[in-house]
This record gives C-alpha cells, sequence and structure tokens, in this order.
C-alpha cells in the first residue's frame, strides 16, 4: 500500500519564495499533500499561497497560526495533518526539492524515524552561511548535545527534515521558535529514535528575502537551550556538578575559621564561618535535586517507551 506524504511549509512573511517552494515540492513529488502554515504573516504570503493552492491543483491546505515562532506553526501542522510520512522543510527556497526522494527512502523502507537533510557535508552551507557567530553558537550546541547523548550528528539544526508517523505522533513540542529542530534532535537522541543525516544542498535566500535570525537574540538561546539541556535531560551531571563547586567553595571558605579555631581556641571570622555553613547546605540541596530530578527524567524515558509501545500495538490493530 502506497504511503501518504505530508510536506509541511512553515511560512512567516515569505511572499518571495512560498509559491516557488510550492511549486519546487510539487513538481518532485505531486502526490504528496503540501501544508503551508501561515504564522501570522504580514506580507501577501496568505493571499499567494491560496492563489497556487488553486493554480497547482495539489493536495493539502492553507493553515493558519496566529501565534507567531517556528515551533507554534509545526505543532498545528502535527496535531491537524494524518499522515505516514512528514517532510518538514522552510519556505524559504534555501532547501531544494530535489533532494527528497533520496531522503525519503530510509523512512518509506522503515529504516529510520528521522532523515535529516545535512548541509554541512558538501561544504555548501559554509560558503552560503554569512553569519560566523550563529556557526560558532551552533557548533556549541551540537558537540554539547553529540556529547551527552552519544550522537554524531554533523547538522543539528537543519530545517529539512523527514519523519514517521510514529515519532511525530509521540513527540510533544514544547519548544518555541528556532528551538524546534535542536529540541527535536534531543527528543529523538533520549527517547531512541532511529536517526540519520543524508547531504543536502544548500541555498541562500533569494534577492530581497531577509532571514529571521538575529544574532543577539539566538546567543541568549543558545545559552537558554544549553542550560536547558541540562536540567531536563541531564540532571544529575549538571546539579551534582553544580553540588561539588558548592562543597568546594565551602570548604575554601571554612578553611580559615577552622584553622583559626584550632590555633587560637576562637572564631574571629564570623562571615566566612557563615558563609561556610551557608554553601555547604546549598551543595547538600543541589545534590539532592540531583537526585530527585535524574530519577523523574529516568521516569519520563520508561513512561515514553512504554506509551510507544501501546501506540505500536493500536497502530498495528488498525492495519489488521
Amino acid at each position: 500500500m502506497q504511503k501518504s506524504i505530508a510536506i509541511i511549509l512553515p511560512a512567516y512573511n515569505e511572499e518571495l519564495t512560498i509559491v516557488k517552494t510550492m511549486k519546487d515540492f510539487f513538481s518532485v513529488c505531486p502526490d504528496a499533500e503540501i501544508y503551508v502554515i501561515d504564522n501570522a504573516s504580514r506580507d501577501r504570503t496568505n493571499e499567494l499561497t491560496r492563489a497556487a493552492y488553486q493554480e497547482l491543483g495539489c493536495k493539502g491546505r492553507l493553515l493558519e497560526e496566529p501565534r507567531k515562532g517556528k515551533a507554534a506553526a509545526v505543532r498545528k501542522a502535527f496535531m491537524e495533518v494524518n499522515a505516514d510520512i512528514y517532510v518538514m522543510v522552510d519556505a524559504d527556497m534555501t532547501y531544494p526539492a530535489s533532494d527528497l526522494p533520496v531522503l525519503l527512502a530510509p523512512v518509506l523502507a522503515g529504516h529510520a524515524d528521522i532523515v535529516c537533510g545535512n548541509r554541512h557535508s558538501s561544504g555548501v552551507y559554509s560558503r552560503e552561511n554569512k553569519r560566523p557567530l550563529h556557526d560558532f553558537g551552533n557548533n556549541l550546541v551540537r558537540r554539547l548535545i553529540n556529547f551527552l547523548f552519544k550522537g554524531s550528528l554533523e547538522d543539528m539544526l537543519t530545517g529539512y527534515r523527514i519523519m514517521s508517523k510514529r515519532f511525530v505522533k509521540n513527540y510533544p513540542i514544547l519548544a518555541d521558535g528556532f528551538e524546534l529542530e535542536t529540541e527535536m534532535s534531543i527528543h529523538a537522541l533520549d527517547k531512541g529514535y532511529s536517526i540519520i543525516e543524508l547531504p543536502t544542498d544548500y541555498r541562500d535566500r533569494p534577492e530581497g528575502s531577509f532571514s529571521k535570525l538575529n544574532t543577539f537574540t539566538d546567543g541568549m538561546l543558545v545559552l537558554k537551550t544549553i542550560f536547558s539541556i541540562f536540567v531536563k535531560y541531564r540532571p544529575l551531571l549538571f546539579f551534582s556538578l553544580c553540588s561539588i563547586a558548592f562543597a568546594i567553595s565551602a570548604l575554601a571558605a571554612g578553611a580559615f575559621p577552622v584553622v583559626e579555631y584550632f590555633q587560637t581556641g576562637k572564631i574571629l571570622h564570623f562571615p566566612l564561618a557563615i558563609l561556610a555553613s551557608g554553601l555547604s547546605i546549598l551543595a547538600m540541596l543541589t545534590f539532592t535535586a540531583a537526585v530527585i530530578l535524574d530519577g523523574l527524567a529516568a521516569g519520563q524515558r520508561f513512561n515514553h517507551a512504554l506509551a510507544l509501545l501501546h501506540w505500536q500495538d493500536s497502530a498495528c490493530k488498525k492495519k489488521i
């Protein structure tokens, strides 16, 4: 039986590229359903998309998401669209539809839950990308995630992803905005989904089309993402390190009053003694938090695996 394919195109102020993107993917995969999610655009994106649907006669429809942010747009699509395979791709003509058949193949064959288009394999992205600070932040997050989750992903933030229904319907999107790709990769690695990367071409935005990224705000998002990764997924490591830091600081602050007491029988530097006591309490509290949160994280992974088994069983019964 032929599997249904849904192409998800989140679009915010993409009047220069949305029609070309739709035509590009329709020409390569005419049987697929194309869903454009207008993410509160202030230009002619909505109007041009409606006209493109009538001109092409393609399957799918326009969805509207008033809450701003790519994550909100994709969440809308994942909730309302039902398909066997989901293709998530940016609507700015940076990713070519010509690579889609190759990227689809592993998911169609059941060999992977997610296929990510790797922009770095050919070096094209490095040449086209004009934001070196973004590269630095992206590489920092990528190395951290690969280290913590024993992954080997090269392009953590690619916007070209092919996903199985099993993954999409068991992935609650909690991210805001452009943290979506990072959260998606972490969820796949942490919950044991099969994720692979295949090379894809990358083109810079056409003239007159501008990126929604901002160096300063996205830099803050990188720091927020790093903190969130540790707290949500590796709390034992993060809070244990905090506990050790507090304990070492407590020893350093308390060493002088202790030596002073043994030498003179008095404690003259009470502020240091009080500081050492406070830091010792913080060390114990953070270690307690580490143990509790690690248990909760392990419980979440167990519950997700159990829910996935029930979902798979229900899906098999529907097929029968």
